[in-house]
This record gives C-alpha cells, structure tokens and sequence, in this order.
C-alpha cells in the first residue's frame, strides 16, 4: 500500500493515521490574521485615477471604495447639459482608473493569502 498522504503533515504513525490537529488550526488562524492585517493595510491606502489632463481625478482606497473626487476649476460651468454629462462620464472613467489601480494593489497585498499559495507550507 502507498503512503498516506497525511504523514507530510505531521504525525501519521502507525495506527494513528493523522496529522496535528492543533498545528493546522494554528496554521490557519495564523493566514487569517495575516489577511485582517493586509485587509486593514489596504483600507488605509489609497490611490488616484485621472482624466483628461487631470480635469477629474478620484480617489479610491486599496479595497476599492470612493473616498475623494476633485474637479480642476475652469473646466466645467454646470450651465450645459452636455458639459454636465461629460463630466459625469469623466468622473466614471477616472473611477474605472482608479479602480483597476486598487485591484492591482489588492491582488498583490491579498495573492499568497487569497488562494496563491499557502504560506508556510512546502
């Protein structure tokens, strides 16, 4: 018969075919603080998303969640209804910017913990 698969693991002697319990429980509360902690780093991060020469620029933090919009004066008056709506399709595409930045950011804070790879193990 092969080996148990277990036994890399950590125990797996004869008749106990286990692994620690207590070990694997560590372990993954361990990775669990690991993802609160890059979690909370990533709320705390922000980055900006511009257009048009910097007319409309957000602000987004790492998890993605709108935080600031500043609008360069001079560019818009409000008194037309096609400047309104090119403003509001601007601020949507320096959010789409900004967004895809924060998902970059993410995908490299939260990789080893969101399925990656598991830390500490061989």
């Amino acid at each position: 018969m092969t080996q148990n698969p277990f036994d890399a693991l950590g125990g797996g002697g004869a008749g106990g075919g286990g692994f620690d319990m207590n070990a694997l429980m560590q372990q993954a509360q361990q990775m669990q603080q690991q993802l609160q902690d890059a979690q909370a780093r990533l709320t705390e991060t922000t980055v900006d998303g511009t257009v048009a020469g910097g007319a409309v620029t957000v602000t987004v933090n790492g998890v993605g969640d709108l935080t600031g919009v500043q609008i360069k004066a001079g560019g818009f008056d409000g008194s037309d209804a096609d400047d309104l709506s090119d403003l509001g399709d601007m601020i949507v595409a320096a959010y789409r910017d900004a967004k895809a930045q924060a998902d970059a950011l993410a995908q490299e804070a939260l990789g080893p913990l969101g399925g990656g790879g598991l830390p500490g193990l061989g």
